[in-house]
């Protein structure tokens, strides 16, 4: 497939009509391998369970209803009012897995041990930007039932529980536009681990995603199927027919033009380095192509699953220049 853009490096580039009709049909195949969904169209709520404030920023706890199916909780994080000039960019941020299942959300306002300090939520508010983590299924709020019990139940219902996962991200955005704080034109999308590969697939699928940023997941499908090594990823990872139709290269190459930041360690399990050579080689191309090379960015360091100083560095540059 061929990408063709403008040239024009001011925003992201339009693609000629015909690679933005291959795009949207790539989107609709992707999105449709995702299980027995809940409708799109139906109405979200939101219950403020309660508001505080602390030096950093307002926090808003949530119970938000997205799927029609359970209580999805949230935080929502607003800098101080010092900090506010109209409506502000908002972070859908992913929570990662890690085995903790109790954690989910805290993991935004808490950080985790494979994070560096300051938590997300500190770091977005001081940017003058807003946020918004979910507990997703199984996992803080959630996790009255296991990840395996969730997953087969599920299967028997022609569900997939990634599918369930993305859904209930995708309906986040959609309640993100709804809040009078956000400017729906600047919606970034970021995560570490799991929450890398919600980053990912939900920018792929959800064309208001402006910027991604995905940590220490990027993981080569194919790859890890040579290596033997799809143990290293949860249930919850695995899409009935995936292979049939997508790489984890044309999944992300549904990001282009816009800006996408992928960080790696070299020492990763669950990122084989060959999987990341043929992934970065392609979306260079993909990017290349549409006009907009500097919209791509891949940073590899010599470590295990975690993010470096020099990544968060490198992270909050990349967010400053694109939003």
């Amino acid at each position: 497939m061929s990408l063709r853009g403008s040239g024009n490096s001011n925003e992201a580039n339009e693609f000629m009509p015909s690679v933005q009709e291959d795009q949207a049909e790539r989107r609709k195949l992707l999105y449709s391998l995702l299980g027995d969904l809940p409708d799109r169209r139906r109405a979200i709520s939101a219950r403020l369970v309660s508001r505080t404030k602390t030096d950093k920023y307002q926090l808003e706890r949530l119970e938000l209803d997205l799927n029609g199916l359970e209580t999805v909780p949230a935080y929502f994080v607003l800098p101080n009012a010092s900090k506010v000039s109209g409506r502000v960019p908002v972070v859908l941020y992913n929570h990662s897995h890690g085995g903790g299942y109790t954690i989910g959300k805290d993991e935004f306002i808490k950080g985790r041990e494979y994070l560096q300090d300051p938590p997300y939520a500190e770091v977005i508010a001081d940017l003058g930007w807003a946020g918004l983590c979910i507990d997703t299924w199984a996992f803080g709020e959630r996790s009255h039932t296991s990840e395996a019990d969730t997953f087969k139940a599920m299967l028997w219902q022609g569900q997939v529980l990634w599918g369930m996962m993305v859904y209930d991200s995708l309906r986040a955005v959609d309640y993100l536009v709804s809040r009078p704080e956000v400017d729906p034109k600047q919606i970034i999308t970021l995560g570490i681990s799991m929450g890398s590969t919600m980053a990912w697939w939900l920018a792929a699928l959800d064309k208001r995603i402006k910027v991604t940023v995905d940590i220490c997941c990027l993981t080569d499908f194919h790859s890890l199927l040579r290596r033997k090594a799809l143990s290293e990823h949860g249930l919850y990872y695995y899409v009935p027919s995936l292979l049939k139709h997508f790489t984890t290269a044309d999944i992300n190459a549904l990001i282009a033009p816009r800006p996408h930041l992928g960080i790696a360690g070299n020492l990763d399990s669950l990122t084989p380095p060959e999987g990341l050579d043929e992934i970065d080689q392609h979306l260079k191309k993909v990017y290349l192509e549409s006009g907009s090379p500097e919209h791509w960015r891949l940073l590899r360091y010599d470590v295990g699953h975690q993010e470096t100083r020099e990544a968060r560095v490198e992270i909050l540059q990349f967010l400053k220049r694109f939003v």
